[in-house]
C-alpha cells in the first residue's frame, strides 16, 4: 500500500492518499481542507479515488468531503455512530463556530471489524470512540491511522460534544495498545510528529504512562 501523508487546512489536518500499486485505486483519509492540492496529488500519481474515509465527525477533518467527492465521484464512509451524531442540528449548530464547510451525509456506513477494500488493499476498522462517538481508527498491518484518537505523543480532545475520557482511555488500551509494538502510528494532527509506532506510544506517550489516564 502506497501512503502519502499532506497537512492541509487552517487546522493543520493530517489528510492520507492510500492507494494499491498494483491497480491505482485509492482512498482519502480525512480530506480537511486544501482539496486542490489533494486532487493534484491524486491527479499525478493517476489514481482512481473510490472512498473518502473520515476517521471521525469533527469540521476539520470532514470539510473537504464535498469537493473531493463532486471531482472524483468518491463514496463517503464513517462510522455509524457518528453518522447519528453529527447530524443532529443541535451539534451542527455548535460546531458552525468553526466556519469550516459541512459534508454531505456519509454514502456508507461502518462498524468496528469492517473491511474497506480498494483494488488488492484494505483498512479494517477499528471503533475507538472517546474523542468522538463512532471515532475509527483504519489498520492495515503495519499501519495504522489513527486519527485523532492516538497522537504522537498525545491523545485526542474529550472535552467536545459527544467525547468522553474513558471511552478513549478504554479504546486505546483495548484495541490500539494491543497491536504489535511496531505498528506505525499515523496521527489525525503532527503536534508532536507525524509518525510513530504503538512500541514507542505505549513506553512514552505521557498520556498513556499513568501521567493521564
Amino acid at each position: 500500500m502506497r501512503i502519502q501523508q499532506v497537512t492541509v487546512g487552517t487546522m493543520a489536518v493530517c489528510c492520507y492518499i492510500v492507494s494499491c500499486e498494483e491497480t491505482s485505486e485509492a482512498a482519502v483519509i480525512d480530506p480537511g481542507g486544501d482539496e486542490d492540492e489533494i486532487l493534484a496529488l491524486c491527479q499525478e500519481g493517476q489514481l482512481n479515488v473510490k472512498y473518502i474515509i473520515d476517521t471521525h465527525g469533527h469540521p476539520d477533518h470532514v470539510c473537504g468531503n464535498g469537493r473531493i467527492k463532486e471531482a472524483t465521484g468518491a463514496e463517503i464512509i464513517m462510522h455509524r455512530d457518528d453518522a447519528l451524531f453529527f447530524w443532529q442540528p443541535e451539534i451542527q449548530d455548535y460546531f458552525t463556530i468553526l466556519g469550516l464547510t459541512e459534508s454531505p451525509k456519509p454514502d456508507i456506513l461502518v462498524t468496528d471489524g469492517d473491511v474497506i477494500t480498494f483494488g488488492r488493499e484494505e483498512l479494517r476498522v477499528i471503533h475507538t470512540p472517546g474523542h468522538t462517538p463512532g471515532g475509527i481508527c483504519l489498520y492495515n498491518n503495519p499501519d495504522c491511522f489513527t486519527g485523532d484518537t492516538l497522537f504522537v505523543g498525545g491523545v485526542g480532545r474529550t472535552d467536545f460534544p459527544g467525547g468522553s475520557t474513558g471511552e478513549l482511555q478504554e479504546s486505546i488500551q483495548k484495541s490500539l495498545l494491543t497491536l504489535p509494538p511496531d505498528t506505525i502510528v499515523w496521527p489525525g494532527h503532527g503536534y508532536g510528529g507525524t509518525k510513530s509506532t504503538i512500541g514507542v506510544e505505549a513506553k512514552s506517550n505521557p498520556f498513556l504512562t499513568g501521567s493521564f489516564f
